[in-house]
């Protein structure tokens, strides 16, 4: 199948890109942040997962080789499909979601659109041993990121908003608090 797409972007729309390849142009449902790396006229690489059904054949692409996994990992539990799982990867960096899964953290799960309670606990239980031990500092910078989104959420910024500005402050970032100022100065410098 499809495992990997360079080309020129044609056109992005709320979700997705057009990649010409070969003189076809290649719809491909993509998270924001990847989706804010891809410019228009301008070449872009992607792997790839084609999700095929009875009635469509659905592109997905991701930055890097590791989102695919997760991606594809996500997609092996049952009542996981492409969309969720890319709603998922939407919402957590790969890192800060390999920590919650291995931390049984399903109430970070809950707030990504179409993830209730049971499918979030089906999720940390099914790729608990999946994807391994959380590595040193994850657990810290989850828990950072916890009481940082809720901070910022009582300051009134959106759950999206928060959990945007959260996922570009650096790994080596640590502390609540520091997460939390380096996450409104990032939210600061959009308006």
């Amino acid at each position: 199948m499809i495992g990997h797409l360079e080309g020129i972007v044609k056109k992005t729309g709320s979700g997705y890109a057009i990649i010409s390849a070969g003189g076809v142009g290649y719809k491909v449902s993509l998270t924001r942040e990847t989706l804010t790396s891809v410019r228009g006229g301008k070449t872009a690489s992607l792997w790839t997962h084609l999700a095929v059904r009875e009635n469509a054949l659905d592109l997905y692409g991701f930055a890097t080789e590791e989102e695919l996994r997760v991606f594809e990992l996500l997609l092996t539990v049952p009542g996981v499909g492409p969309k969720t799982a890319l709603a998922v990867l939407d919402v957590a960096s790969v890192m800060t979601l390999r920590s919650a899964i291995s931390q049984a953290n399903a109430n970070y799960l809950t707030t990504v659109s179409g993830i209730g309670r049971k499918t979030a606990e089906k999720i940390v239980l099914e790729l608990k041993d999946k994807v391994g031990s959380a590595l040193g500092g994850e657990s810290e910078s989850l828990r950072g990121d916890e009481e940082a989104l809720e901070a910022m959420r009582s300051l009134g910024y959106s759950q999206v908003e928060a959990r945007d500005a959260l996922r570009k402050v650096p790994a080596k970032i640590e502390g609540t608090n520091d997460r939390l100022r380096e996450a409104l100065k990032i939210v600061g410098k959009r308006q």
